[in-house]
């Protein structure tokens, strides 16, 4: 892993001048501290967040700091509200540039734990309120943020989604299945859009951090860990700024990760073919080698086929491309 000093996190701040961030829960919390530094930095910040006091607050913070920011209430699990959160972004600031679908809740329903509600004798299906928001929202977020990112840009401009994990994309917390299966899912999430949003010069990140003091950690969970130092909540909005800003493509859908009260580790590449992790890429890249032998093998036989016999029997040419490729040695089967 590689290290990431506080200063790094703010090295590429001129990068944030004049770029249109739209960021989920910035009334409080991580969210709050994101869209402080992007303002202070000279981004224009868009806020959704159902606590329309709170994110007026952190706007008229922003602004007193010679920045530009404004605020839209949204509830995340509401499309429309969030079709209308980018609608205002792009009428108010003519653009769409970064995206940090931060809105998210604890662990908000029992699940799993062998106990259900009943109903006329009948378990009731549970709520999964945690799910929806932390994974749900986050997806539907990232899937408005992309289209409007493409909608309007100009040729070369650099775009962004960075999206928070936890410790929990990474170890299961006991009586937290929703949360930390929720976790564990933004970051597949952003490891399996990586390659195709950066192909429109899209970056993409996830950033893990340790317990943080804000209102998402449960009043019990703070005496359990009375004591036991936690990550500044102004770090990690540091390594969102610089998940955002960071131009190296190499660090591009890579995760980052705050796992203690100490600096940002990045989690580099090789390290996500370690391990497990390994034994899969190895499977993946035989899959890749497999589908791209017939891939060409099929290209061949086409275009040899509508040589001498026309384009009548082009119908045929999967299945033939397939038998030539097994017999010809070009490709194995893959199991």
């Amino acid at each position: 892993m590689t290290t990431i000093s506080d200063e790094q996190l703010v090295s590429y701040a001129d990068r944030v001048k004049g770029k249109v961030v739209v960021i989920t829960g910035g009334a409080s919390g991580i969210g709050k501290q994101a869209s402080l530094l992007f303002g202070k930095h000279g981004a224009k910040v868009v806020i959704g967040d159902l606590n329309k006091a709170g994110a007026d607050a952190v706007v008229n913070q922003i602004k007193k700091a010679g920045g530009d920011a404004a605020s839209v209430e949204v509830n995340v699990l509401n499309w429309d509200q969030l079709v209308d959160l980018f609608e205002f972004a792009i009428t108010r600031f003519g653009a769409v540039d970064v995206v940090v679908p931060n809105a998210g809740v604890n662990e908000t329903d029992k699940v799993c734990d062998g106990t259900v509600v009943l109903k006329d004798g009948r378990p009731v299906q549970p709520k999964l309120l945690t799910l929806q928001i932390n994974l749900t929202a986050v997806v539907h977020t990232v899937h408005l943020g992309l289209y409007y990112m493409k909608k309007i840009r100009k040729e070369g401009d650099w775009k962004s989604v960075v999206m928070i994990g936890s410790m929990a994309s990474w170890q299961g917390i006991p009586l937290a299945p929703q949360y930390s299966a929720s976790k564990h899912a933004v970051l597949g999430f952003m490891r399996s859009i990586e390659k195709i949003v950066a192909r429109d010069n899209v970056r993409v990140a996830t950033i893990h951090p340790w317990f943080a003091d804000t209102n998402i950690l449960p009043f019990v969970v703070k005496l359990a860990l009375a004591g036991i130092p936690l990550t500044p909540v102004d770090r990690i909005a540091a390594a969102i700024f610089y998940a955002a800003t960071d131009p190296d493509p190499e660090t591009n859908g890579l995760p980052w990760l705050l796992p203690d009260e100490g600096p940002v580790f990045r989690v580099d590449r090789e390290q996500l073919t370690l391990g497990v992790y390994g034994l899969m890429d190895q499977r993946v890249k035989r899959l890749g080698t497999f589908a791209e032998n017939v891939k060409l093998s099929v290209l061949l036989v086409r275009d040899l086929i509508k040589l001498f016999f026309g384009k009548s029997i082009v119908a045929i040419v999967p299945l033939l491309a397939f038998a030539y490729a097994l017999r010809s040695g070009l490709v194995e089967w893959p199991f």
